[in-house]
C-alpha cells in the first residue's frame, strides 16, 4: 500500500488553502493531476539552467536540453513498453493524437464506404475527429452502445466490426463511468476482419501498468497532465511500420531531412510528426512524471486507486437520492460520476468549492453518453494517489449538507 501521507508531502498545492481556514480537498484528478515537487522542479531548472532549442544547436546548452528532452521520451518509451522510442510521438495533449490519426492515416487510408467504430462511451476527442473524417472521405462512423450499467455491450460488435471497418477507436477507462475496458479482446476483435485499433488512454496510463505491446493495440493516446506531468506535452505512441507509412502531420522545421524549391522530403520517426519548436520543458517534465510514478510502482498505484474507489463507492451510495453513473468499483478506475434527485450539478460543486472541495460538473466532454444516460450533465469526484479516506469523508458531509441547503 502506498504512504498516502508521504506523497502527500510531495504535492505543494496539497498544502494550500482553499479559502481562509480552509484546507484544499483536490478531487479533480480526472480533469488535471496535480504536480508533484520534482516535476516543478526540474522544469524549473531546465529554465534557469539549461534553456535552449533542441536537436539543431552545437552548443553546450542545446546539447543539454537535447539530452534532457530525448532522454524523456526513452523513458516513457519504457513506461508503457513500447518497442522502439522512434514510436513515441511528442503531441500537445491526447486530443491532438486523435487528431494527428485522423489526418494523417485516415486522409490517406478511408474511403467512401469504409467504416469507422468508436464506442457511445468515448470522450468527445475520440469523437469529433471521426465526424469530420467521415464527412470529408465519405466513410461510416458507427458505435458499439453500452449497457445500463455503465460497461459495453459487446453482443452487436460482431455485426459492427466487419471487413468494411477500417480502424476501431475506443477508450481503455471511460473518463465517466470509470469503465475499465477489456482492451487485448477490443483489439483482437478488430485485427481479426483487418481493423486497426487505437487506445484512448488518458485515464488509464496515470492509473495502472500500460504494455502497449501485451495490448497488441496499432495506436494509443495519452496527455502528461492527468499523470502529475505538466499541461501542453502528451504522447501518441503508434507501431512503427504504420507510422512510416504515413504522411507527415504539420509541415515546417524539425519533421524534415531535405527542402528545396521544388520539394521535401521527411524526417525519420518520430521528428517526422514533431514540426517546429516543440514542448521542450514540458517533455522533460513529462519524464520526471513518469520516474515519479515508476518509482511509486504503477501495480501499487492502481491497488490503492482501487481501495480509496470502492471506501469512496460505498460511503456515496449511503446518500439518499444519490445516483452513481457506471459499474461496481471492480470494473473501474477512479472516477465517480453521480447526480443527486433535485439538485443540479453545478450547484453541487458550487456549494463543494465553498468547503474546499473541489469536484467537476458538466458533461465532462461526453456529451452523447450523458443524452444516452438520460441527463443533461453529471457531478464527477475522481481520485488519485494522494486522496485519503478523510477527504472522502468530507466529500461526503458537505454532500448531506448540501441537501440540507436545498432542504430535499
Amino acid at each position: 500500500m502506498l504512504d498516502v501521507n508521504k506523497i502527500r508531502a510531495d504535492f505543494p498545492i496539497l498544502q494550500e488553502e482553499a479559502y481562509p481556514g480552509i484546507p484544499l480537498v483536490y478531487l479533480d484528478s480526472a480533469a488535471s493531476s496535480q504536480k508533484p515537487l520534482p516535476v516543478i522542479e526540474v522544469m524549473n531548472q531546465y529554465y534557469r539552467r539549461i534553456n535552449a532549442n533542441v536537436h539543431r544547436g552545437i552548443h553546450r546548452l542545446s546539447e543539454e536540453a537535447t539530452n534532457a528532452y530525448e532522454g524523456a521520451r526513452e523513458r516513457i518509451t519504457r513506461f508503457i513498453n513500447a518497442a522502439d522510442s522512434a514510436e513515441v510521438i511528442y503531441v500537445r495533449n491526447a486530443t491532438e493524437a486523435f487528431n494527428l490519426v485522423a489526418y494523417s492515416w485516415g486522409r490517406a487510408n478511408l474511403r467512401p464506404g469504409d467504416e469507422i467504430l468508436i464506442t457511445a462511451m468515448e470522450h468527445h476527442a475520440n469523437i469529433v475527429p471521426w465526424q469530420i473524417m467521415a464527412e470529408q472521405t465519405g466513410a461510416v462512423l458507427r458505435h458499439l452502445p453500452f449497457l445500463p450499467n455503465g460497461t459495453l455491450d459487446l453482443d452487436p460488435l460482431p455485426q459492427l466490426l466487419t471487413e468494411k471497418t477500417k480502424l476501431f477507436s475506443f477508450t481503455a477507462v471511460s473518463n465517466v463511468f470509470g469503465t475499465v475496458n477489456p482492451v487485448r479482446q477490443l483489439v483482437d476483435a478488430a485485427h481479426q476482419v483487418g481493423a486497426l485499433a487505437m487506445v484512448d488512454a488518458a485515464q488509464a496510463v496515470p492509473h495502472m501498468p500500460v504494455d502497449v505491446q501485451a495490448w497488441n493495440c496499432d495506436f494509443l493516446a495519452f496527455s502528461g497532465h492527468k499523470m502529475c506531468g505538466p499541461t501542453g506535452i502528451g504522447i501518441l505512441y503508434g507501431k512503427r511500420h504504420i507510422l512510416e507509412a504515413m504522411p507527415p502531420f504539420m509541415g515546417g522545421g524539425d519533421m524534415i531531412r531535405r527542402v528545396t524549391l521544388e520539394g521535401s522530403t521527411w524526417a525519420d520517426l518520430p521528428h517526422k510528426f514533431e514540426a517546429g519548436t516543440p514542448s521542450i520543458a514540458e517533455g522533460i517534465g513529462l519524464g520526471t512524471a513518469v520516474d515519479y510514478l515508476t518509482n511509486l510502482g504503477m501495480a501499487n498505484v492502481h491497488a490503492y486507486e482501487q481501495y480509496i474507489t470502492n471506501y469512496a463507492l460505498e460511503a456515496l451510495s449511503e446518500i439518499d437520492g444519490l445516483h452513481i453513473l457506471g459499474p461496481s468499483a471492480a470494473q473501474r478506475g477512479g472516477v465517480a460520476a453521480f447526480t443527486i434527485l433535485g439538485l443540479h450539478p453545478h450547484d453541487i460543486a458550487e456549494l463543494l468549492d465553498k468547503d474546499g472541495i473541489a469536484i467537476r460538473a458538466g458533461h465532462h466532454c461526453a456529451m452523447p453518453l450523458h443524452h444516452l444516460c438520460g441527463v443533461n450533465s453529471s457531478a464527477r469526484a475522481s481520485f488519485y494517489i494522494h486522496t485519503t479516506t478523510e477527504e472522502v469523508d468530507q466529500l461526503v458531509t458537505s454532500l448531506n449538507r448540501a441537501k440540507k441547503i436545498f432542504r430535499l
